[in-house]
């Protein structure tokens, strides 16, 4: 996967709302807490992931450049979030009523958990399996897994293992 090179000005844009965010939540909360350190390496379908202990947001490059404004409206501060939570309360549930409170309250900023961004660009291949009930797709990681026997996996509904291949129903 190549890297993908943010314009300086589209890095600044997030810089800069996560500073306003910051120093918003500071004022309202009567504290100093210090700006993480923003990397911009996260894959996959989230857009974002809050690194509680390094004090560290990793944001997706590929989906904040496809949706830059929405991106820094909600993803910046639901990262910043998280991190604020956890120096203010500890280790309390990740969506939970501390959460909730601090993106609206503090950072005025609707309260949800996933995003709505299309991840088509950033979805890994997947690979088909089946069971005696449905078909599956496996990521890349859990194919290999299989294939060098390190694990199996099941399906949730009929318990079978799952399979290489493409499902067919059975014949009625």
């Amino acid at each position: 996967m190549k890297p993908v090179r943010l314009p300086i000005a589209l890095q600044q844009s997030v810089m800069r709302a996560l500073r306003e965010k910051l120093q918003q939540a500071n004022q309202r909360l009567a504290r100093n807490y210090p700006e993480p350190k923003l990397i911009y390496q996260q894959r996959g379908t989230a857009a974002g992931t809050a690194w509680l202990e390094s004090w560290e947001i990793r944001l997706n490059p590929v989906l904040l450049q496809e949706n830059q404004q929405a991106f820094i409206e909600e993803v910046v501060p639901h990262e910043l979030a998280h991190l604020l939570v956890w120096r203010h309360f500890g280790r309390v549930p990740p969506h939970g009523k501390e959460w909730k409170w601090m993106m609206e309250t503090i950072l005025e900023v609707p309260a949800r958990r996933t995003h709505q961004f299309e991840v088509a660009s950033v979805r890994g291949k997947a690979f088909p399996y089946r069971c005696r009930c449905q078909q599956h797709h496996l990521t890349v990681r859990r194919h290999n897994r299989v294939l060098r026997g390190e694990t199996e996996y099941r399906c949730v509904h009929c318990g079978d293992r799952l399979q290489p291949g493409e499902y067919s129903p059975p014949a009625s």
